[in-house]
């Protein structure tokens, strides 16, 4: 009986294996599985990789927390050393299984290790913009002890940090790793970037929880976001097959020294003109001027007696 029953079970998971391949939709990519399929990007090693590139953009903060000035500079190169091997592996699959081609394809082998190449000299570059936007935190930010807690504890110096990595990334056109990292920080954080935005230099996110920045974004130097801040479209245009059109410009454009604050909305391609101020939970849709002031209707201060009228 047990051998019976255990055939019986075997055959109903043939069935259910049978029944999940016959109804994907989606090419098959498994490695092995036919010599012409690629493997695919790895996200635990894509996360490795840009915990490494904090621990060099921020010794001790992340990664060894054990440096000193004796060990640091072997550290950081020890460190590169092996994002160049992770990352130019990474980006070989990513471009591989983009355009398809049998294994070992050599276009694809050439162009990952020029792209690894071109991004590690862009290190230097966004390191100074990271370190100018914890500056920006700890100025902002009241509550801010230092530097030092805002790079460790912040959730927005996390995003953002994933964010200038994913960027240049995406500049150098490489397939899945940059959205691969901004959403490792969005699963982490709250804070939604996505890599196709442009994002000016003392950029500070408070508190973040929220956050969404649309792909054709264009953010100035000196901005702030709250909280729940959307910078969306509003509406997608459809090509003759119905479809959305795809990278064109839906997104807004903040000037320098913009804050806006908590759950607003702003949608659309449009223009939050130099020096504005956005109020919470308001919904915007139309052209700002500069040093513009807008909030929502005041509030009116009405009085009940044991809650009636609630």
């Amino acid at each position: 009986m047990k051998g019976i029953r255990e055939i019986n079970q075997k055959n109903h998971l043939d069935a259910v294996v049978a029944t999940l391949i016959s109804q994907n939709e989606f090419s098959l990519r498994v490695s092995g599985w036919d010599e012409k399929y690629q493997s695919l990007p790895s996200r635990e090693i894509i996360s490795s990789i840009t915990e490494d590139l904090r621990g060099v953009f921020f010794p001790g903060y992340s990664g060894n927390s054990e440096l000193h000035t004796a060990n640091n500079a072997y550290y950081i190169g020890a460190t590169l050393e092996r994002v160049q091997r992770n990352l130019a592996e990474m980006v070989r699959r990513g471009l591989c299984f983009d355009c398809q081609t049998e294994k070992e394809c050599p276009l694809c082998e050439a162009r990952s290790r020029k792209i690894t190449l071109d991004f590690l000299e862009i290190l230097p570059s966004i390191q100074i913009r990271l370190i100018q936007d914890v500056k920006a935190a700890f100025t902002r930010d009241p509550a801010a002890t230092g530097y030092d807690e805002a790079i460790f504890s912040y959730p927005g110096i996390h995003a953002v940090t994933n964010y200038r990595i994913a960027h240049e990334l995406h500049r150098l056109r490489v397939p899945f790793i940059p959205r691969i990292i901004t959403e490792l920080a969005h699963s982490q954080t709250g804070i939604d970037i996505h890599p196709g935005a442009q994002i000016g230099e003392s950029f500070f996110i408070d508190h973040g929880t929220g956050v969404v920045i649309g792909e054709t974004s264009v953010i100035g130097k000196n901005v702030q976001l709250f909280q729940g801040v959307t910078l969306g479209a509003k509406s997608f245009p459809l090509d003759e097959h119905g479809n959305p059109i795809k990278g064109i410009p839906r997104h807004p454009i903040l000037e320098d020294d913009v804050i806006i604050y908590a759950g607003a909305t702003i949608l659309g391609r449009i223009t939050i003109g130099k020096g504005s101020i956005i109020g919470g939970n308001v919904w915007v849709t139309k052209d700002v001027p500069a040093n513009a002031r807008i909030s929502q209707t005041s509030y009116r201060f009405m009085e009940f007696e044991s809650g009636a009228g609630i």
